[in-house]
């Protein structure tokens, strides 16, 4: 990316293109694990209001999703998976 970027506009010359790579298809990967991981969330009762989910790829068109949120939102996230860890843990005891 070109180093003089400021973040106004995108230019298109300072991003680094692949010819042949599928970023659609990479992008689109992570806004469906967006999709999944707020209704799992939504399913366990935290609050996903003021989530900020950011679907983007990497130069090779794998896909990344970015997550900014509070934390109560981390630490309900955080309980909601011990608490299915110790779940799994139990049934298979």
């Amino acid at each position: 990316m070109d180093p003089n970027f400021d973040g106004e506009a995108l230019e298109p010359d300072g991003w680094m293109w692949v010819r042949g790579v599928d970023y659609v298809a990479g992008w689109r990967s992570p806004v469906d694990a967006a999709t999944e991981l707020k209704g799992a969330m939504d399913e366990a009762g935290i609050d996903t209001a003021e989530i900020m989910w950011t679907a983007s790829t990497t130069t090779d068109g794998s896909g990344v999703l970015r997550l900014s949120l509070p934390v109560e939102a981390a630490l309900a996230l955080a309980n909601a998976a011990r608490e299915e860890a110790l779940r799994w843990r139990r049934a298979g005891a």
